[in-house]
């Protein structure tokens, strides 16, 4: 991208985006304007509200930058239900990693034909706290390892010796008994 392209799409982008993989179950909270939000009959008030949207991430698509997607979904009332949600659209308050699943693909398309045990990913250790992408901190230098003392350390073999230990034959032991399988006969 041209670097006029970026400063503007720079002011856009959010910080602190989850590291959101597929396979993951997430919550995305979803702010919803209140002129959408109002029914018929019911009074219209001018407050957003704040939709929670709650699933498995299917697939991400286009990156993480201002064209990234990612694909939830979700079962209700035994019908599938898929959103896709910008990454950094205004609308979509937080992502919320709930937990991690061990998924072997990039998109998780195969899950709309499953049902039910069948439909169920491996869960995966996951320690809440990790999840945004935050750039390694720089380790500490690490102090200078003191001269070891001589002393200390083993002789190492020579391969001359090596190799006459490798040719020392193994102690004796009594022979293994074997089961048969066979009847014996009567006699």
């Amino acid at each position: 991208m041209s670097e006029k392209i970026k400063q503007f799409v720079k002011e856009f982008l959010k910080e602190n985006l989850p590291d959101v993989k597929v396979g993951d179950t997430v919550k995305v909270y979803q702010r919803i304007p209140a002129s959408e939000s109002a029914v018929k009959g019911k009074k219209q008030s001018d407050k957003d509200r704040v939709q929670i949207f709650e699933g498995i991430v299917v697939s991400i698509k286009h990156g993480r930058g201002i064209k990234g997607t990612l694909t939830v979904r979700k079962i209700i009332s035994g019908i599938g239900v898929e959103k896709t949600f910008p990454f950094h659209t205004p609308t979509v308050d937080k992502i919320e990693i709930i937990s991690r699943s061990k998924a072997r693909r990039a998109k998780l398309y195969y899950l709309r034909e499953r049902v039910g045990k069948k439909a169920k990913l491996k869960r995966k250790d996951y320690v809440p706290g990790q999840e945004t992408l935050a750039q390694p901190e720089p380790k500490p230098a690490e102090p200078p390892a003191e001269p070891a003392v001589e002393a200390e350390k083993e002789p190492q073999p020579k391969p001359e010796e090596a190799k006459a230990k490798e040719k020392q034959p193994r102690p004796e032991t009594e022979p293994k008994k074997r089961f048969s399988l066979r009847r014996k006969k009567n006699k």
